[in-house]
């Protein structure tokens, strides 16, 4: 199974802590997301900066660097790029953060297991009004996988 966690930094601006150039009021987003594939067996960090809810710049571990996704992105790209200290720290977060942070959560919410709601129902539909469907719903469940099964 695949799973994905997200942390996200939104940082709203004060007056004065901008530049002079830099709009009144904005948000700026930086969100790391980790991707585990069985387990741990494959770990893939995508980090995201998004500047008032457009992304423009990203590294993904699969890739191995920084890219633009806008020409806002490209000189913040180039510059992490030519710094060997930089990538090598960020290319090594998919190992210290997140199967760091995985181990964390596996002890606690990745063992979390919550019952499903299960109802049945009664459908009559117009074209068969002599034939009953049985609707079954399965709501409020955690972990997401599931398998539903009938039987006679």
């Amino acid at each position: 199974w695949t799973a994905a966690v997200m942390v996200t930094l939104a940082v709203l601006s004060t007056p004065g802590a901008e530049g002079r150039d830099s709009p009144q009021d904005f948000v700026y987003q930086f969100k790391g997301l980790c991707y585990f594939t069985n387990g741990t067996e494959r770990v893939r960090l995508v980090t995201r900066y998004i500047y008032n809810q457009e992304e423009y710049v990203r590294f993904d571990s699969d890739v191995g660097e920084y890219r633009a996704v806008t020409p806002l992105g490209r000189p913040d790209a180039e510059y992490w790029n030519s710094q060997e200290g930089e990538l090598e720290r960020v290319r090594a977060e998919a190992d210290t953060v997140c199967r760091h942070n995985y181990q964390s959560e596996v002890r606690t919410t990745f063992q979390r297991l919550v019952e499903p709601t299960v109802t049945i129902s009664l459908s009559r539909t117009e074209a068969l009004n002599h034939h009953n469907l049985l609707v079954c719903s399965v709501t409020d469940f955690y972990p997401g996988q599931i398998k539903v099964r009938w039987f006679r």
